[in-house]
């Protein structure tokens, strides 16, 4: 496992740990769960995409096979 230090705004920080304490999780654990769901998000998203191109050209990549 990698451990990442970053340096967060005094607010954000603060926002951050009251969210954690109200999952009744540890700052760094709600960090690393968002992370991994904006992660999942942004595969899901090129994913999508990238069907919506293939399906758009469809026809042209058929003529030019």
């Amino acid at each position: 496992m990698t451990t990442l230090e970053i340096t967060l705004p005094d607010q954000t920080a603060s926002r951050l740990h009251e969210a954690a304490q109200k999952l009744g999780v540890s700052p760094e654990e709600l960090l690393r769960i968002s992370l991994e769901e904006k992660l999942e998000q942004l595969d899901t998203d090129f994913q999508a995409a990238a069907r919506y191109v293939l399906a758009k050209n469809r026809e042209l990549y058929q003529r030019l096979a």
